[in-house]
């Protein structure tokens, strides 16, 4: 922590823009509500309008500096204009977190090219388009932080996963990469690697696979499943100059589930 006053202490992320994609609901939502409490300016996207103003609305009226946008962050010209605006209002971006993602459990043999298309732009690509965006001014600032939410399913996974854990595979290379490259210029890029957390995702697996909560409840060392606050203090701190040494690394935040061999 910054502050020696464990009352009155915040993490370093105070004063940066940060910027959030998928922010309107889930782990994202829990970001956005994190980094402004530590008193970043935040912008996030999403495309749930209804929930992503309400959010803003709430956060803003609490004395925060928030703003949400509308984008579609899966195709390039949308993400940009939404960045741009971004920019316009709260200044260069120098934390931002790549969350926006959905589930894709499919057989690939019927799983079609439209599909896959469909599914890797938002869950992959649009990771890429962050650090595309993000990348020229971090550079001339030599400074800055990027944090992509992959998953457990990238390091390890079950039966009937595909292509969802190809996607968080893909995540943590593209971290690595990004580490390698930019790290020279004082450019942290690390993954965080939730398990299974309380969210509506994870909600919506389990109402297509009932029959695999329990085993999922059972397994947790923890006996019990996260929540999407506990996911967000580790992305705030991630983002944060007092991770200032912590850089193509993957943290798995699920309670010790990736320490299980069955």
């Amino acid at each position: 922590m910054s502050s020696s006053n464990s009352t009155n202490s915040t993490m370093a992320i105070k004063g940066h823009h940060g910027l959030v994609t998928g922010g309107s609901q889930g782990i994202g939502a829990a970001i956005v509500v994190d980094a402004a409490a530590e008193g970043a300016r935040v912008s996030f996207f999403d495309i749930d309008v209804e929930r992503g103003e309400a959010l803003a609305a709430k956060l803003n009226s609490e004395g925060n500096q928030v703003q949400f946008i509308k984008a579609d962050v899966s195709k390039f010209e949308p993400f940009k204009s939404a960045f741009d605006a971004a920019v316009a209002k709260f200044g260069p971006v120098t934390a931002a977190c790549s969350n926006a993602g959905r589930n894709s459990y499919a057989d690939p043999v019927t799983y079609t090219d439209e599909e896959w298309e469909s599914f890797f732009a938002l869950d992959l690509k649009s990771s890429w388009y962050i650090a595309k965006l993000c990348l020229p001014e971090m550079r001339k600032a030599k400074k800055g932080s990027i944090v992509l939410i992959s998953s457990i399913h990238g390091r390890m996974t079950a039966p009937n996963y595909f292509p969802y854990s190809a996607a968080k595979g893909g995540l943590i290379g593209l971290a690595r990469n990004l580490a390698l490259d930019e790290g020279a210029l004082n450019i942290r890029t690390n993954t965080i690697s939730p398990g299974y957390t309380l969210t509506a995702l994870v909600d919506s697996y389990f109402d297509l696979n009932p029959d695999r909560k329990a085993d999922a409840e059972a397994v947790q060392p923890m006996a019990r499943m996260g929540n999407p606050s506990e996911i967000a203090k580790v992305v705030s701190f991630g983002l944060s100059d007092d991770a200032s040494f912590i850089n193509g690394a993957d943290l798995m935040v699920d309670g010790g589930l990736h320490a299980r061999f069955a």
